[in-house]
């Protein structure tokens, strides 16, 4: 009998092991909570302002918005929602005068692949691009833009991001 409880607390410790890495691979909001905040940075030569809520109600919002020229240039709208695959990320562009640039009932969508401490990666639906968001500091944060160049992905800092107190 010691050797059969032995081997049987053996499997429930694996299929436990499974469960956890399984739930762990899926993801949560939680994994990309660090975005919480109001953000700033610079891009093609005008500011750029982000904010993400905290998670709450499974899901996360957010917007950027570009401003060129003392102008707005481009307004990004974000929701993360929680599904039971973990997050997906829909976005939306839009021109001044919220001029859509996607057609109505189109976002961008990804979905969650992998979380470390402060850092999450999402591909689009369609496997052409990656984004990583990665809180680099408490301070700053950075979105990564990856494409696929010779079958291994390649990434660039898209945004840099300061923290707005």
């Amino acid at each position: 009998m010691t050797q059969f409880n032995t081997i049987r607390k053996a499997c429930l410790a694996f299929v436990l092991f499974l469960t956890a890495t399984f739930a762990q691979a899926q993801g949560t909001l939680n994994d990309i909570a660090f975005l919480d905040g109001r953000w700033l940075g610079t891009y093609n030569g005008g500011p750029i302002e982000a904010s993400w809520t905290a998670p709450k109600g499974n899901n996360i919002v957010g917007f950027i918005r570009m401003i060129k020229d003392d102008k707005p240039a481009l307004y990004e709208i974000f929701a993360f929602e929680q599904t039971d695959k973990g997050p997906v990320a829909m976005v939306k562009h839009f021109k001044p005068g919220m001029i859509s640039l996607e057609e109505k009932e189109v976002a961008d969508r990804y979905k969650f692949i992998e979380a470390k401490k402060n850092e999450a990666l999402f591909e689009k639906d369609d496997a052409s691009v990656r984004i990583i968001y990665e809180r680099r500091s408490p301070t700053q944060l950075v979105i990564q833009r990856g494409k696929k160049e010779n079958d291994k992905w390649s990434f660039v800092d898209l945004f840099i991001f300061n923290k707005i107190p």
